[in-house]
């Protein structure tokens, strides 16, 4: 109790506990099909329709250009190129942004609550599409902020960090029903007022005390394994509950222990901000806290250049015992921002990869319980397949960002070589489903599921380090894009086509290996031709990862 009337609440460890808690409600999106038949019901809507509805909550799901835009513009202050402009403005920083996206989330969540419980009258298909891509819309600005300021919070330790937020936020829809199944079971309309509600007032509260620090290295990487291994906790735990609840029918104050267990263990990453506090190295070695008005003129924190015209401006002979390399803070020598990024090669190699590798993940997600039907699995399976997605999910998101930066230090491995690994294995997954071999969709879904979830980690934190901090927020974004473009590729023009050619019958179902086995063919194909690109991406940014990324770990070490 002492230690916690002590605790300081601006440092980049609050910060990170600030940025777990937020997305831990932010996974609102991955739970539609618990509000839809709501939504289709009252509305009176067909199938169609609702899929309508959900195709604008892709759209504003991946499409956070915005919200990177207002980051920059928000925390500019923090990256300017000249010393006497490095004061920061009080009245900015990354709260802006998690302010945006409560208030659109509130916004869209309320009216389609108050939609389906008529406080007004029935209002048009499109109007409820923008609701939902408002909701959408506003969770993007919530991952940005997390996301960005975690890498700028600890740039040595970038994928872990990204891992971490990302991982926390693929456990949220696993969260958010483990609340819906406690107190509003078949209740999806007070769920959606929830939604309004408890995914708008938790950022609120908490974005104060998200924000950026500029400190110096001190034991990191502990605190940080211990924010992992919370978040391997809080997966196995989930898990192994989803599984009793498709065997056993839990009583209500089961449910309840159950979910306060839970809430326990979201809790405790704040124990490890007490104890990063508490311990001696720390105070010794880290200015923890978070200058508000402070002038740098570390070179290390300055930018040389910004120009993006040409390739690999690099010194041919760099001279290892000058730090001119260390100052670099992209592939280009300055930051870029969008526009300059995407006029490179790298930028539209990270799209299409993530257009195959995304864009097929989702597809396959989308299409699982329509895949078990036709092969003969239960409904049960189906259920069960779909419900430990998000724990696959989160192996991926949490598993990339830690193996990658533990290659990186220890191994000196470069970054986008875990993307090409983690392409060509979701191609190899894609390959299993195809087969129809019992139990082959179990698992071909594990396998595509960690390496979907793998690229949400690695994506981010590659075009972190490739193309600078300052807009990565907007470079992230943008190049999110791609996965719902090649879902739509994949599941419309791919899966459904082919399955609606092989249909027959009454109600046009398929049943048989011959349904789905010629677009996973393809699907896997597409996610090798990712890999190959991802290939192409580790060749052409591999020395610039050994002159100057490792370069910059060592220093960061040393210091």
């Amino acid at each position: 109790m002492e230690r916690l009337k002590q605790l300081r609440l601006n440092t980049r460890w609050v910060s990170t506990v600030a940025g777990i808690w937020i997305q831990c409600t932010s996974g609102s999106l991955y739970t539609f099909s618990i509000y839809s038949p709501a939504l289709k019901t009252t509305q009176h809507y067909d199938q169609s329709t609702l899929d309508t509805v959900s195709v604008f909550k892709d759209i504003g799901a991946n499409t956070g250009t915005l919200s990177g835009v207002l980051y920059t513009y928000s925390t500019s202050d923090h990256s300017s190129h000249h010393p006497r402009q490095q004061r920061r403005t009080p009245f900015l920083g990354p709260w802006v942004v998690l302010l945006a996206g409560a208030i659109q989330c509130f916004a869209g969540y309320f009216l389609m609550w108050a939609s389906v419980v008529g406080l007004f009258p029935r209002p048009p298909v499109p109007v409820v599409c923008l609701f939902m891509l408002v909701a959408a819309h506003g969770m993007n600005f919530f991952n940005t902020a997390d996301v960005v300021t975690s890498v700028r919070n600890f740039p040595s330790y970038s994928g872990t960090a990204v891992g971490i937020m990302k991982g926390f936020l693929g456990l949220s829809g696993a969260i958010l029903i483990q609340v819906y199944q406690t107190f509003f079971n078949n209740k999806p309309t007070s769920y959606l007022l929830l939604l309004a509600l408890l995914a708008s007032i938790d950022p609120l509260l908490l974005m104060w005390f998200v924000r950026i620090c500029n400190t110096k290295e001190g034991n990191e990487k502990k605190h940080l394994n211990s924010f992992s291994l919370i978040a391997l906790i809080v997966a196995a735990y989930l898990m192994v509950i989803i599984i009793l609840e498709h065997i056993f029918a839990l009583p209500f104050l089961v449910r309840v222990l159950t979910l306060i267990l839970l809430l326990l263990l979201l809790a405790s990453p704040l124990y490890v901000a007490i104890r990063v506090q508490g311990s001696d190295s720390d105070r010794t070695s880290e200015t923890s806290f978070c200058e508000e008005d402070e002038l740098t003129d570390d070179p290390h924190e300055m930018h040389v250049r910004q120009d993006p015209v040409g390739y690999h401006r690099l010194p041919s002979e760099p001279d290892v015992g000058t730090d001119s390399n260390d100052a670099m803070t992209s592939l280009w020598g300055g930051d870029l921002d969008l526009l300059q990024a995407i006029c490179t090669l790298e930028f539209w190699i990270l799209f299409f990869a993530m257009a195959c590798g995304m864009g097929s993940g989702l597809a396959t997600v989308n299409n699982i319980g329509q895949i078990g039907g036709s092969l003969g699995y239960s409904s049960f399976e189906t259920s069960s397949l779909i419900s430990l997605w998000s724990i696959w999910n989160f192996l991926g998101r949490f598993g990339a960002g830690y193996v990658s930066d533990y290659f990186l230090h220890v191994k000196e491995r470069a970054r986008p070589l875990f993307m090409v690994i983690t392409l060509a294995a979701m191609s190899i997954g894609h390959l299993i489903i195809a087969s129809g071999l019992p139990g082959a969709l179990y698992a071909g879904s594990i396998l595509v599921g960690v390496c979907y979830g793998s690229q949400w980690s690695l994506m981010p934190t590659i075009a972190s380090e490739i193309f600078g901090v300052v807009q990565m927020g907007t470079i992230f974004n943008t190049i999110t894009i791609a996965n719902p473009v090649g879902s739509y590729i994949f599941s419309v023009r791919v899966v459904g086509y082919i399955y609606d050619r092989e249909a027959s019958g009454e109600g046009n179902k398929c049943t048989g290996t011959h349904c789905f086995m010629l677009s996973f063919f393809i699907m896997g194909s597409a996610t090798l031709c990712g890999s190959l690109a991802a290939f192409g991406l580790f060749l052409r940014t591999k020395r610039f990862y050994n002159e100057v990324i490792l370069r910059r770990l060592l220093h960061s070490v040393r210091e």
